[in-house]
């Protein structure tokens, strides 16, 4: 094979994100221990602390890699839905497609923030995924027009929230339709 042909050889760094990733949304960030990720990753422990200055930036970036893949998954339900009110109801069609994963373990924001310490890296990495999430809905609310934004931005945050508990602590992944179900009524009575 012609060193063009040949696959791009994945990084250090891109393995042991790649391996953090499967681990710490598998089993939990609290749970793995930072010697974890490089003996899985086929990397030398070395190279974790060069790409890394350890277990929270690591954790950091995790956590930011998730942000920004589910904030592309909504911008491509956001362009496939004709109205603003479909624009509303697509976040909830994304998360069923999340949940219907093989390996959904739960909000990797929710699971990182259950029992982190103030200030930490996965604290702030859920502050801001929280922010941008009632940002998300203020902004869809506002473009639809709907009388009590505020009012309606946090019921349908709750309602994301819910079915995300939902569909990892029932195994419901059903949770979603319902939530959308949900908010399509809300919708209706906010006109």
């Amino acid at each position: 094979m012609a060193a063009a042909e040949r696959p791009r050889k994945r990084s250090a760094r891109e393995r042991l994100l790649d391996t953090a990733d499967r681990l710490f949304y598998a089993d939990g960030v609290h749970a793995v221990g930072i010697d974890r990720v490089p003996e899985q990753s086929g990397v030398a422990k070395g190279s974790l602390y060069y790409n890394f200055d350890g277990k929270d930036d690591l954790v950091r970036t995790y956590l930011r890699g998730r942000h920004a893949r589910w904030a592309a998954r909504i911008d491509d339900a956001l362009a496939a839905a004709a109205t603003p009110t479909d624009k509303i109801l697509a976040v909830f069609d994304a998360l069923g497609d999340l949940f219907a994963q093989p390996d959904f373990c739960g909000c990797a924001f929710i699971n990182a923030a259950v029992g982190a310490p103030a200030g930490s890296a996965e604290e702030l990495a859920a502050q801001d995924f929280r922010v941008w999430l009632h940002e998300l809905f203020a902004t869809l609310v506002a473009a639809a027009g709907y009388r009590d934004a505020s009012q309606l931005t946090v019921q349908l945050v709750l309602l994301d929230d819910g079915a995300n508990i939902s569909a990892q602590l029932d195994h419901n992944p059903a949770a979603a339709r319902a939530a959308r179900a949900a908010a399509a009524g809300l919708l209706t009575l906010a006109r």
